[in-house]
Parts: C-alpha cells; structure tokens; sequence
C-alpha cells in the first residue's frame, strides 16, 4: 500500500478560495478507480509554518499511484491547483 501526501500552501488563503480548492480536491473521489481513499482538509491552526490544505491518498501499489498521476481527471485537478497554489511539498511512502 503506498500513501501519498501532499501539502499545498495557496496564493490566497482566504476561506473562500481554500474552501473551493478543498472541494476541487475532494472531488477526485469516486472518479479515479486507482484512488482506495481520498481526505482533504483545511489547515485550523493558521501559523506562520503551516499550509493551507492537506491530501491524503492511499493507492494499493506504486503503479496504481503512477497510474492516478496521469489519470484525466487528476489532470484537470492539476490544471487548477497550478493557477491556485504558491508552493507544495509531497511525499509518498509504503505502509
């Protein structure tokens, strides 16, 4: 099993804008058969240190994991997370 996570600091982190990032992130489940579980959440701490929005996903393998990453539908994610966020940082690992 492999996690992926990943965490993205926004351009704006207004509620509004984090909330609609959230909710183009949520809307991956059920949409990418690679995908066993999905959680996205909103950072509620707000300190200097942290990120905006946190995804976590689980894929069974690596291939699945490389599979998502060109899936059409992470594709459009892509698109919309490159307009919005100022930086990311990721990481992946088998459990």
């Amino acid at each position: 099993m492999i996690k992926h996570v990943v965490l993205f600091k926004l351009k704006d982190s207004s509620p509004e804008s984090v909330e609609r990032t959230v909710s183009v992130l949520r809307g991956l489940e059920g949409k990418v058969e690679q995908l066993i579980d999905i959680q996205v959440g909103a950072d509620v701490i707000h300190s200097e240190r942290s990120y905006d929005i946190a995804l976590i996903a689980t894929f069974a393998s690596l291939e699945d994991l490389q599979g998502y990453q060109v899936h059409p539908e992470h594709k459009k994610v892509i698109e919309h997370m490159v307009e919005v966020r100022e930086s990311q940082v990721a990481v992946d690992y088998e459990f």
